[in-house]
């Protein structure tokens, strides 16, 4: 049975091995992530309460393939990279660092946990 999250308790999310390129830039914009999702969070209760999300979006999803989703200023940085800022995207997730086994806490998250 799956434990119950109370106020406080920590909760982890790992990203997959191919996740969109774009899932990972809006990620890395974030100043806090922490709050960042809780907005989400809290959005998705006032449109539709309180459920269980898996009940109601699909299994396997087609990703989000859009280039008009990337403020202008991070659509022509990728431009400037590479002649397919998706591409470029894609080559960020790959540059980052392999994971050590342990997992990283940034200052922001500790504040945002308070």
């Amino acid at each position: 049975m799956k434990k119950t999250k109370l106020a406080g308790d920590n909760i982890s999310l790992k990203t997959r091995k191919n996740e969109d390129p774009l899932v990972m830039a809006w990620l890395n914009m974030q100043t806090n992530l922490m709050d960042s999702l809780r907005y989400l969070v809290e959005n998705e209760i006032m449109q539709h309460g309180v459920r269980n999300l898996q009940m109601f979006i699909p299994m396997e999803r087609t990703g989000i393939h859009r280039q008009d989703l990337l403020v202008p200023q991070q659509a022509a940085a990728a431009v400037e990279e590479t002649e397919h800022p998706v591409e470029a995207a894609r080559a960020d997730v790959y540059e980052e660092e392999q994971p050590t086994g342990q997992e990283e806490i940034d200052d922001e998250d500790i504040e945002a946990w308070s």
